[in-house]
């Protein structure tokens, strides 16, 4: 039996189709479109009612099954949304890759993140011609083999360069899910900040100071998150073959060994410090102050490298003064900024109030016993940690920030303001986990996966590009140009061209993107 249905899309447009019932499924002969409008949708189902002749069932897909003087829809595309995203893909460099079927996943990744196969229904919509789903599965395949992402990587620095400096570069990681229950060489279960107990893979991505992508890597999925710093450094230093460069990460890559391997190899940092190194970096403080900050106090010391009395030494408590970090004369210390401020030291208050309150809980016999901060266990049995409980308190509002740059070199204040650049990867990363939909995976093979992130990592190229000329989010801007079509119309033989009038705000993105587009 032959049928129109009506079916929503992942966009919220609806999609009218001619199918055919067969052994209990529907069986697809015919997708005409989708709408995105209640005009639209009665054009469609017009044309499509008329394809399907009454009371036979049957199928005639030729010219003379619409009476004649009826109009039909012969196509739709969203010409304005795919001429921007295709102009931008451009613009960045990246048809010297020479795929025409990596650039439609990439663009169709920005309109509607799907699978690779689903893909295909996304182009259908947008009105773009493309090729078969074992040509999609073969360009994967090159991705790997050709090595696009060195190719797409080399762009995105060019582009930044081109655009200001890189002397400044955020790093940080993720951790991407697979719908899969058995581990592999690469898939791993590991440490996951949901809390999932599915393999993963970990992702470190480095971007410029305003989030723009400059490289990507994949781990394995139980590996360190500090363990993929050095790395991912190494090879963006050897692909462009840069000598001076400051690279920005949080508390979780402080790690010595880290540390030393950036310092060794002619690199510049600045990193995170944890709240525990403070009693030992503000010794002097704490012993001629006290612990009364007041807000945006910045205290510029040093930090031992190591654990070692002799590393410790160099912060003299007799000295009232904080030493000044000198990389030829404190070879055992790295230079320290630390900062207080009043709005964190209220939150810490709060944060550590309510962990007070479950330690007490639990030592009380009131909640369940779990590993809990502030509990120690004694011959008695659980105990309140009081001196952990004071030092924490004492620590409220302050964080610290370790770097080998010297005070001459930046400010202690340009050294905080570096770091708190970092929301711009984490915001990179919350785009291609949402806007992009990077996860879950569901590739098995290394080089799929490998293929996915490079065109997940170019899409998000395009996509910083458009956010950062727009002001408006990906979602926001395709949302906007999407609906503006230009429709294909067949009258008695003859076609004609009509399209949707463009509103302010897609002449806005037009303007602001240089795009060219005719007004009128």
């Amino acid at each position: 039996m032959v049928f129109v249905r009506k079916v929503k899309t992942a966009s919220g447009a609806t999609a009218v189709q001619i199918a055919e019932r067969q052994a209990g499924r529907d069986r697809v002969l015919e997708h005409l479109g989708s709408a995105h409008t209640d005009a639209e949708l009665a054009v469609l189902m017009q044309a499509a009612r008329r394809k399907v002749f009454p009371g036979q069932g049957e199928l005639d897909l030729s010219p003379s099954a619409v009476p004649a003087g009826h109009a039909v829809i012969a196509g739709k595309t969203s010409a304005l949304l795919w001429q921007v995203l295709s102009t931008v893909y451009a613009r960045l460099g990246f048809g010297t890759v020479g795929d025409e079927v990596f650039e439609q996943l990439v663009l169709a990744r920005v309109v509607e993140p799907t699978s690779k196969a689903d893909s295909l229904r996304v182009l259908d919509e947008l009105g773009v011609p493309h090729a078969s789903l074992r040509t999609v599965f073969r360009s994967l395949k090159r991705v790997q083999q050709q090595d696009y992402r060195s190719e797409i990587a080399t762009r995105c620095f060019e582009y930044v360069t081109s655009a200001g400096d890189i002397t400044l570069c955020l790093y940080d990681v993720t951790t991407l899910y697979f719908e899969a229950e058995k581990e592999d060489a690469l898939r791993k279960v590991g440490y996951s900040k949901e809390r999932r107990v599915d393999p993963q893979v970990v992702v470190g991505l480095l971007v410029d100071r305003h989030g723009f992508p400059l490289e990507i890597g994949c781990f394995e999925g139980n590996k360190a998150e500090k363990l993929t710093i050095v790395p991912i450094i190494e090879q963006f230093i050897e692909r462009h073959q840069l000598a001076d460069l400051v690279v920005v990460a949080d508390a979780g890559m402080l790690s010595a060994a880290n540390l030393t391997a950036l310092d060794d190899a002619g690199l510049r940092f600045i990193v995170g410090s944890r709240s525990t190194k403070a009693p030992i970096d503000l010794e002097s403080h704490f012993h001629w102050h006290g612990d009364a900050f007041i807000d945006g106090q910045v205290i510029d010391t040093i930090t031992p490298r190591v654990s070692t009395v002799a590393a410790r030494a160099v912060n003299d408590t007799k000295l009232k003064a904080e030493p000044v970090w000198d990389p030829g004369v404190h070879e055992l210390s790295w230079r320290a900024v630390w900062a207080y401020s009043h709005k964190r030291a209220v939150r810490d208050r709060k944060t550590l109030g309510l962990q007070e309150d479950k330690a007490r809980a639990i030592v009380a016999g009131d909640k369940a016993a779990h590993a809990t901060r502030f509990v120690k266990a004694s011959k008695d049995g659980k105990a309140l940690d009081e001196d952990s409980l004071a030092r924490a308190y004492r620590l409220v509002g302050l964080k610290g920030y370790v770097t080998n740059l010297p005070a001459e070199t930046m400010p202690a204040t340009e050294v905080i303001s570096s770091y708190h650049d970092l929301w711009h990867v984490e915001q990179s990363f919350r785009m291609s986990k949402t806007d992009l939909a990077a996860r879950p995976m569901f590739h098995h093979v290394r080089d799929s996966i490998e293929a996915h992130l490079t065109i997940v990592f170019t899409a998000l190229a395009v996509s910083r590009y458009l956010q950062d000329a727009t002001g408006l989010s990906i979602r926001r801007i395709v949302r906007i140009l999407r609906p503006i079509q230009q429709i294909r119309v067949r009258i008695a033989g003859h076609e004609l061209t009509a399209a949707d009038p463009l509103t302010d705000q897609a002449t806005e993105i037009i303007t602001a993107t240089g795009v060219t587009w005719p007004t009128h």
